[in-house]
């Protein structure tokens, strides 16, 4: 099945497993006796209302944990063990804040152990239904992740051999990479060299890139991950350089079939939605609260140069996808027609009147709140770029493109500990603080960054 359609069946499954253990709840403790004495029963209307409050907080807390993140072909007992995790949090939560004053200690303690077991018995049930059915599905060819495979000759013919030892795994090898001489009778399309990867990638729509190289292959996979970066694609490789990529490999086995994933997510699950909550009230309150201030600083851009007051521009953002971005004008409008793309200076004549305040105060990025709600943008990570830069700066700067692994941001560790952009070395110095930034993100270190972009900004140091 479809990604979409796994998510609406997961919602529904899940939606009505939670309400059916709200319900069962709710007859134990107030019909039947079991959990305290029955003193009163709600009304059908406030059990409904109750039946939908607490199924739609269980939902929230199961996307807040990542429960809905993408498990194919994923073991259904880790599923299970992670489930039982957040629903242990979950009904902690909700005794601690709602029912704990009600119960006395007996009863509070029969109350959350039939609760916890309602909920977890009728949530997994669903979601190994579920889960069950994908299997069946793949096992029957439907829905299966396609993969393009990377490596030596005869290393390909194992990982062919490999992955129809385990069709459970659910991988359909659409293309190969092959280095080293092609085999008598290859099939010339799907054999290509590893600078093609990009471009496999897109027109054979890869989900899997499979890397089966050898021990002294150090060149040849730091080449393939290069030309993987910012792809929305799931690196995994034969066990033989775990030494070498570190800390950036999780080791997985895909119904039996070793492999080790390069590069997974750098947040939790949980730090990931905090993220874009943070994002979402954060630029809310901006665009709103502030309205009448940007308003006139919009009014006061075209008063004092002739032109739009919002500047459009097309950069590049996660997984390489461009998206407008958009900024209060700071400089002429035609700033850009007889030099081409060119990165600003610090004493730029083409800036307006008011443009050099709005770039000291950081106030020309506040339109970008609106990228930051629509979620193209977040308030922290690395500077979106034009796309006649990114191709440039591909070709110029190894591992450039592993910035497009997240979405860029308003402000970020480079902008922090760097200055404007305004040479290439500018640049490769940069991209070493936003490697640093994706490798060790979290929340902790996107609040420190936001506090020392204010600080910038209410100083007026900014270029």
């Amino acid at each position: 099945m479809s990604r979409r359609t796994e998510l609406l069946v997961l919602l529904l499954v899940d939606a009505l497993a939670l309400a059916g253990a709200n319900v069962l709840w709710h007859e134990a403790r107030f019909r039947w006796g079991w959990l305290a004495d029955p003193l009163f029963s709600p009304s059908p209307v406030a059990l409904g209302a109750v039946v939908f409050s607490l199924t739609f907080f269980w939902l929230l807390a199961l996307l807040f944990f990542g429960m809905y993140r993408e498990r194919y072909a994923a073991s259904r007992f880790d599923e299970m063990v992670s489930l039982a995790k957040v629903v242990t949090i979950g009904i902690l939560v909700l005794f601690f804040l709602l029912f704990i004053d009600n119960l006395d200690a007996y009863s509070a303690r029969r109350n959350l152990l039939f609760y916890w077991v309602a909920v977890l018995s009728l949530l997994a049930t669903g979601r190994v239904a579920v889960r069950s059915v994908q299997k069946a599905l793949i096992l029957r060819g439907k829905g299966l992740h396609r993969a393009l495979v990377v490596g030596w000759d005869t290393r390909l013919d194992s990982l062919y051999e490999d992955v129809a030892r385990y069709p459970e795994a659910g991988l359909q090898i659409v293309g190969a990479v092959r280095l080293g001489r092609e085999e008598p009778g290859a099939d010339p399309r799907q054999t290509a060299a590893i600078g093609d990867l990009p471009r496999l990638i897109d027109e054979l729509r890869v989900q899997d890139v499979l890397i089966a190289l050898g021990p002294d292959d150090r060149e040849a996979l730091v080449d393939v991950l290069r030309q993987c970066d910012g792809k929305a694609v799931s690196l995994k490789l034969v066990p033989d350089f775990y030494s070498i990529v570190g800390g950036m490999a999780r080791t997985e086995h895909l119904y039996g079939l070793p492999l080790i994933e390069v590069m997974p997510e750098p947040m939790p699950a949980w730090e990931q939605t905090t993220k874009r909550l943070v994002d979402l009230l954060v630029s809310s309150a901006v665009l709103v609260v502030g309205l009448p201030l940007w308003i006139v600083v919009g009014l006061l851009v075209r008063a004092t140069s002739p032109g739009p007051a919002i500047y459009r521009q097309q950069r590049v953002g996660r997984h390489g996808k461009p998206f407008m971005m958009l900024k209060f004008r700071t400089m002429r409008d035609d700033a850009e027609a007889h030099t081409g793309p060119v990165w600003a200076e610090p004493d730029d004549p083409r800036y307006t009147p008011i443009g050099r305040w709005l770039r000291k105060t950081r106030l020309d990025e506040i339109p970008q709140f609106w990228n930051v709600f629509k979620g193209d943008m977040s308030l922290v990570g690395p500077r979106p770029e034009r796309p006649f830069f990114v191709e440039r700066l591909s070709r110029e700067i190894p591992l450039y493109g592993r910035r497009h692994r997240v979405k860029p941001g308003i402000t970020g560790w480079a902008q922090v500990k760097w200055k404007y952009d305004q040479s290439l070395e500018d640049v490769r110095q940069k991209v070493k603080y936003d490697l640093f930034y994706i490798e060790n993100m979290s929340l902790r270190r996107d609040f420190q960054i936001l506090l020392r972009t204010l600080t910038t900004a209410l100083r007026a140091k900014g270029h």
